[in-house]
């Protein structure tokens, strides 16, 4: 027997195999669980300021409930309330910073975020030295397609921008490590 036959045995003869037409397509899925988590789910990706009612549609709830959630979750910080006719709503960026900084504070001790930090920041400099700039906004990918394809140089590109924001938010999680909360803290 080859190694990429199957045995015969491994399948129930007299099992027949899954209907694929009979699965909730992926759209159905989202529909499920708790409006607030929908509603959140909506939220986090919002780009742009967004009428309640699209935010509900695309929630899959009624406005008066996304209404509701919405006033809720900028009362936590979660979104900002855009005032006008109609009301839209934005996610809050400082409230998701202030979020993945106290994540990282919970889940790694100050010299794990020290040690990360310098790793990181090590990365930055070999990206400065190989294009030569102090930033990837500073680099044209035309000017760089002699020496790779556009796809590598936006692909160092794009990995250089996630980096630099790493390091931001490991240098933020890294100042704040002296205050009370947050995970396991080692006195550097």
């Amino acid at each position: 027997m080859d190694l990429t036959d199957t045995p015969d045995d491994i399948r129930d003869s007299t099992e027949s195999p899954p209907d694929f037409t009979e699965w909730d397509s992926p759209e159905e899925v989202l529909k499920g669980g708790p409006t607030r988590e929908r509603l959140l789910s909506v939220i986090l990706q919002l780009r742009t300021p967004t009428k309640v009612s699209r935010i509900a549609e695309q929630a899959d709830c009624d406005t008066e409930t996304a209404r509701d959630y919405l006033e809720w979750f900028t009362s936590m910080g979660m979104t900002r309330e855009i005032s006008g006719r109609p009301v839209r709503y934005e996610r809050n960026e400082s409230y998701l910073q202030w979020r993945r900084v106290e994540q990282i504070r919970d889940k790694y001790s100050e010299a794990e975020i020290v040690k990360e930090l310098k790793e990181t920041m090590k990365r930055i400099e070999e990206y400065r030295a190989q294009f030569d700039a102090d930033s990837p906004e500073d680099v044209s990918l035309m000017d760089r397609t002699e020496e790779a394809s556009v796809e590598e140089v936006w692909e160092a590109l794009s990995e250089w921008k996630t980096l630099k924001q790493r390091a931001e938010l490991l240098d933020t999680a890294r100042q704040n490590g002296h205050s009370s909360s947050g995970g396991a803290k080692v006195d550097a």
